[in-house]
């Protein structure tokens, strides 16, 4: 199974930072450089890690976003979230487009006010590694990519293969600040992919590859198998090159990943190809027990005390709802509570909506039904 690093727990509570800078990076992506109210910020941060914002959307409702941090970690003076503007689902285009990446993109602007937690995230630059660095992305997911690759730049001399795959010159971010940062001192390899470059690209010869990042350009690119690997991106680009590291002998352990949702989705190659293990019923619930419904497939079993929280117990019965802190900090596992009652054993950073829980902090106090759709 890949690996997420630990790090400290998040400093909690939000904080209120301006906005000193907004700066288009693409066609898709803009950053918004964040300096604390008094012009002088002592929020830390390690490599990889994200804040969460605070969005007012209007009539009341709020919205949590978790964006990544960008720049320096070095520089806490300037705070660096890169944001991309989300489009309705290309499967889904009746559904709206991304509320909190419009509204930035939009509403934001220099010198208005965010509202910010963090940092946080798992997702680290292991700096006491001696091995050499992978950092792997796709579209977005460079974002904490550019804040390992500032530190490695400056305070490491180990080998860094950056690889990036995005569609096009015209979506691709950071171009030259990654070659920047990578002229400061030898051992750092840059390879960028355009999956359909435009005739600009062509003429500038502005990429390295062209389709999709393949078997035959990693094995040219990785000349060992024993690397610390940080991969990000949306999650047909994860699977795929979970396979084809994996498949070049690459170890899990030593592939870190930032994944929205069910991490399994990366695995399930694996497991379906291996000899299955028999998975034990989830416990069938009694007359008199604790019971847990989640929707919509209604499956129902017994609450489990060995649990921490619903997020686990659904887990132990085969579900896979949308996760990503564990902690109450980012409001991805918000679910619908249909029936019943439950009680926090870790107080959410941001209360849920009314009628709604965070399954990774709860435990229910009566039989309850969740709807894990979102």
């Amino acid at each position: 199974m890949g690996t997420q690093l630990q790090t400290p727990s998040a400093s909690t509570g939000f904080k209120t930072f301006r906005v000193m800078e907004k700066i288009q990076e693409s066609a898709v992506i803009t950053s918004f450089v964040l300096t604390a109210t008094d012009g002088f910020s002592t929020l830390r941060f390690r490599p990889g890690q994200f804040l969460i914002v605070r969005l007012p959307l209007g009539d009341g409702v709020t919205a949590l976003r978790n964006y990544s941090l960008s720049g320096d970690a070095n520089d806490p003076s300037r705070l660096r979230i890169s944001v991309k503007r989300e489009p309705a689902p290309f499967d889904r285009p009746e559904l709206p487009p991304g509320q909190g990446s419009n509204h930035l993109h939009d509403a934001v602007q220099v010198g208005d006010s965010l509202e910010i937690a963090g940092p946080t995230g798992t997702f680290v630059l292991d700096e006491e590694s001696p091995r050499p660095v992978v950092l792997f992305s796709g579209g977005v997911g460079l974002t904490p990519m550019l804040s390992m690759l500032h530190q490695l730049s400056r305070h490491s001399s180990r080998p860094v293969f950056f690889i990036h795959a995005c569609e096009s010159g015209t979506v691709h971010a950071f171009r030259d600040e990654v070659l920047a940062l990578a002229s400061r001192r030898p051992g750092i390899h840059v390879h960028f992919c355009y999956r359909n470059p435009e005739a600009d690209d062509l003429a500038k010869g502005v990429f390295h590859s062209q389709g999709l990042v393949s078997r035959e350009t990693l094995q040219r690119l990785l000349p060992l198998d024993d690397y610390d690997v940080y991969l990000c991106g949306p999650r047909l680009f994860m699977q795929a090159n979970w396979r084809l590291l994996r498949d070049l002998g690459i170890a899990s352990q030593r592939i870190h990943y930032e994944f929205f949702g069910p991490a399994t989705v990366l695995e399930e190659d694996e497991v379906i190809a291996t000899a299955p293990l028999a998975t034990p019923e989830p416990t069938a619930p009694v007359e008199g027990a604790l019971t847990v419904e989640f929707l919509p497939s209604g499956t129902r079993v017994a609450w489990d005390e060995s649990c921490q929280s619903l997020l686990e117990l659904a887990e132990q019965a085969g579900l896979t709802p949308a996760f990503n802190c564990r902690a109450g900090l980012c409001n991805t596992c918000q679910v619908s509570l249909r029936e019943g009652s439950v009680e926090y054993v870790e107080t959410p950073l941001d209360e849920p909506q009314s009628g709604s829980i965070l399954l990774c902090c709860t435990r229910p106090t009566s039989a309850v039904t969740v709807d894990l759709r979102q």
